[in-house]
């Protein structure tokens, strides 16, 4: 059977995982990196050259984005890989389906009504796969709750809560680079929370229909800073006296690869990574709360904080015969997530022992003794185990899929969709109809 050809368009960090995968060996005998596009030079460069050093990976054409119909043309790929800003997904997208070509977008699928409603127009038009990519549907842990709400364990399901935060490292970067407008990420109600919102239509095999929201810049920007006492600011951590001191600074420079990426590459369209988390400009959200009730009528409380000590999420259940629970620490080493690091263990474990196995996914029946279940947590890569999964799917494909890992652009749509309407809510103070938003 003959490779398929992919191209990958937008060479920024997320890039990293699909042009290593392509180039690293395990997927030679079904796939092949056939180009590069994006609008800067100086990062396709940089991954020339990292494959060539380390896979021994001959370089691959790069293009300009001015000349993407250029490249499809010439390299002929099967599928093209959307990896740019988010609100240019639908432009390559859209143009490559047009092309012949299948699609493969890393989330979110876009960021408005207008773009979201391009994609599905230009996918009924043209009949070509689009995919989009969510991590975190693969993941073990998240698999078994898919599993075990599948198999009835609780009942039909009631109502929802749904808690995720963000530290003060990961969550600080989305407000140091393009994600800090609103019109390049759709906020984080679009750009973070669409892994989330999919994760919950995925588990309850459901669809949104009505979505409430609420949400405010509460902790980064500079007003933040100087409420609290704050005086020296700074544009950017590059060559600031003010930056050695602030521990939520990014020093491009300290790292080889954020150096080779991005501050080497800043000649080419001026992009500057590491801007002050506590300056002017930003636009989006840092704490979000959303009520969303689904087309089988449970409803949804989710909030969103992007300034935590710590990482992780809890999900819980309620259903008509108990709740299932689930905690995740994904970073942070205080005291509750040590606590947190082992949920339903019995108090003789150590903390030591704790922080090596799985979290436990706890079910609680009306009556009764709780229900400890594990899961495989011995997969080492990202999102929780689920990258490898991902890639095994979009590179080799599997015969049977029956909890329906792979989302299509309908998955995508619809995952959007409530971070859209949240959006929304939160500038009309109304709700929103998620039905009203784009035609299928």
């Amino acid at each position: 059977m003959a490779k398929k050809r992919f191209a990958v368009v937008g060479t920024g960090g997320r890039s990293d995982m699909y042009i290593s995968a392509l180039c690293g060996g395990d997927y030679k005998d079904h796939a092949e990196l056939v180009a590069l596009c994006d609008i800067n030079q100086g990062r396709m460069d940089y991954y020339n050259k990292k494959i060539a050093d380390k896979y021994n990976h001959p370089a691959v054409p790069t293009y300009p984005c001015q000349d993407f119909d250029k490249m499809i043309a010439e390299c002929k790929p099967d599928t093209v890989i959307v990896t740019t800003m988010d609100r240019t997904h639908h432009v390559y997208g859209c143009r490559a389906m047009e092309l012949g070509c299948d699609v493969i977008s890393e989330k979110p699928m876009t960021v408005d009504p207008e773009k979201c409603q391009q994609i599905i127009d230009t996918q009924k038009k043209t009949g070509r796969s689009y995919i989009v990519t969510f991590n975190y549907r693969y993941s073990p842990r998240n698999t078994k709750i898919k599993e075990l709400l599948k198999s009835g364990i609780c009942g039909e399901i009631t109502s929802v809560n749904f808690e995720w935060l963000l530290d003060t490292s990961h969550g600080a970067d989305y407000f140091r680079r393009w994600h800090r407008c609103k019109r390049n990420s759709g906020g984080l109600m679009v750009h973070k929370a669409t892994h989330h919102f999919d994760l919950v239509n995925w588990w309850l095999d459901s669809e949104p229909e009505t979505v409430f929201a609420m949400g405010d810049l509460k902790f980064y920007g500079r007003e933040n800073a100087e409420k609290r006492g704050v005086t020296e600011f700074y544009q950017r951590a590059q060559g600031s006296e003010f930056a050695q001191k602030d521990p939520f600074a990014l020093h491009l420079e300290a790292n080889e690869v954020t150096k080779a990426l991005y501050l080497d590459a800043e000649k080419y369209d001026g992009y500057q990574r590491d801007l002050s988390v506590f300056g002017d400009g930003i636009d989006i959200e840092d704490n979000m709360s959303v009520m969303v009730r689904y087309k089988n009528k449970v409803v949804m409380n989710y909030t969103l904080c992007a300034h935590c000590p710590y990482e992780g999420y809890r999900i819980c259940f309620n259903g008509t015969k108990g709740r299932l629970e689930f905690y995740v620490i994904e970073s942070g080493s205080t005291p509750l997530a040590e606590n947190f690091a082992s949920f339903g263990n019995r108090e003789d474990d150590k903390v030591e022992d704790r922080k090596t196995m799985a979290p436990e996914i706890l079910f609680q029946p009306y009556w009764g003794k709780p229900v400890a279940y594990t899961y495989d947590n011995t997969i080492k890569s990202g999102h929780g185990g689920g990258d490898i999964r991902l890639l095994n799917n979009l590179f080799i494909g599997v015969e049977d899929d029956p909890l329906g890992h792979a989302a299509d652009f309908t998955d995508g749509a619809m995952s959007i969709l409530t971070g859209i309407g949240a959006n929304i809510s939160m500038r009309t103070g109304e709700p929103v109809k998620v039905q009203e938003l784009v035609k299928f």
